[in-house]
């Protein structure tokens, strides 16, 4: 009885045993599949990755071989520079002019006259890095060239311009903001354009220089071969003035200006943003030439400064101008828009102008600018009274449209009633200047 249960305990305890043998055997074998799945993966993710490795290294064979053929053949692979915009382009202007005036009875009789003022044609551009501008100004009474010039940079930052073209002297481009242009205008000391060549300095800083040489004026100088000395845009000395010759007479002796140097700089100081000043001077010197001999000397000089505050501009400009005449003249005769005027050897100018920008949207109104312009030109060599003219106004940009209204009071101001020499009474002028643009 003892030795039977003994027997089968131990068949009990065997079965158990093996049972338990049995199952760890299928885990373990799971187990092991499990891992042969997950090597087979490790291995394809591995092909995968050399593949990918050995693009990798092909690509940069490539390269390298890339380089080195660039090298040897020396290929230096630049970016192309921006190319500019080339070709010529033509616009020009269509203006007409009302003006009402206390010095011709019978304009104020008929409540002023309104008149064609001018039709013009601008040509500007660049060719082969050549620039060309060009203005020529049709009147019902003369045909001039403003301008003609051919400009090219001929190293960074300076550039070179031949024709007739802008002599540098004063605030620039203009001395003025109304239509009137400022008192210097009328003795050739603003907008003035002559035969030369100009050099200017562009570089990206603070300072402004233009240099000028100027052989003659834009007609020729005293030999020029233009039948009328008179119908020019720019005034120029055309002769000298006898005691008994018209004050708007043609001269009887000519003269002509010649070997004109003239030289600008101006420097600019940024005092905040939107707050800028340049202050300069300006330098002018030249001959005179009868046609046969030397006829004398000439020059002028000018302090200028034009300042930007905001939406005002404030110029301040003082110089003085001296013909020095071999005949000792104390009066000499001017030129342009088909008239003649006489002018002192030798005086002084200053001129103070205020300016206010205005923006606004306002039908196709986008910006008026209201000014004060004054001017006058004293102690003269030949004891004259003074010129001195005042233009109160505003200019109204509206798309193509840009016009002038003008109140002129002045004395001894040409076009405004009276002469540089004379010695008349204070004149006014309501002027209103109605131009198209295209």
């Amino acid at each position: 009885m003892t030795k039977l249960s003994k027997l089968t305990l131990a068949l009990v305890l065997g079965g158990v045993t093996s049972t338990s043998y049995a199952a760890d055997l299928d885990t373990l074998q799971a187990q092991l599949k499990q891992l042969k799945q997950q090597m087979q993966l490790l291995e394809n993710q591995l092909v995968e990755e050399k593949s990918k490795q050995q693009q990798i290294n092909k690509q940069h064979e490539q390269q390298v071989a890339d380089i080195s053929k660039k090298a040897d053949t020396q290929v230096v692979a630049v970016a192309e520079p921006e190319k500019k915009d080339e070709g010529i382009k033509i616009g020009g202007a269509i203006r007409a002019n009302y003006s009402i005036n206390s010095y011709d009875d019978d304009n104020e009789d008929r409540g002023g006259d309104f008149d064609f003022d001018i039709f013009r044609l601008n040509v500007s551009g660049e060719i082969n890095d050549i620039s060309l501008n060009g203005e020529i100004r049709f009147y019902d009474y003369m045909t001039v060239v403003k301008y003609a010039y051919l400009g090219y940079e001929f190293t960074d930052g300076w550039e070179g311009q031949a024709g007739i073209t802008n002599v540098p002297f004063g605030n620039g481009p203009y001395n003025s903001h109304s239509y009137f242009f400022s008192t210097n205008y009328y003795v050739g000391l603003e907008d003035d354009f002559d035969l030369g060549v100009v050099v200017k300095r562009k570089l990206k800083d603070n300072w402004k220089l233009d240099l000028g040489f100027f052989k003659n004026d834009e007609l020729g100088g005293v030999d020029g071969s233009a039948s009328d000395k008179s119908h020019r845009y720019s005034y120029d000395i055309v002769g000298t003035r006898a005691a008994d010759e018209g004050t708007y007479a043609e001269p009887a002796g000519s003269i002509g200006e010649y070997n004109t140097f003239a030289g600008r700089a101006t420097y600019q100081i940024e005092h905040s943003k939107n707050v800028t000043t340049d202050i300069g001077f300006s330098l002018l010197s030249g001959g005179l030439h009868d046609g046969e001999d030397r006829a004398g000397n000439y020059g002028a000089w000018a302090f200028h400064v034009d300042s930007t505050i905001n939406n005002w501009n404030i110029q301040f400009q003082h110089g003085e101008y001296d013909y020095d005449l071999d005949d000792n003249s104390e009066r000499f005769a001017v030129a342009a828009y088909a008239y003649y005027d006489t002018v002192s050897s030798k005086a002084t100018m200053t001129n103070f102008n205020v300016a206010y920008n205005y923006s606004l949207d306002w039908g196709p109104v986008t910006d008026i600018q209201f000014y004060n312009d004054y001017g006058i030109i004293y102690d003269k060599s030949d004891d004259s009274a003074d010129t001195w003219m005042n233009v109160t106004g505003m200019s109204v940009a509206a798309g193509g449209f840009f016009s002038y209204f003008d109140f002129i009071q002045a004395r001894n101001q040409p076009f405004i009633g009276g002469t540089i020499i004379g010695d008349g009474d204070t004149e006014r002028r309501f002027n209103i200047n109605l131009g198209y643009y295209f």
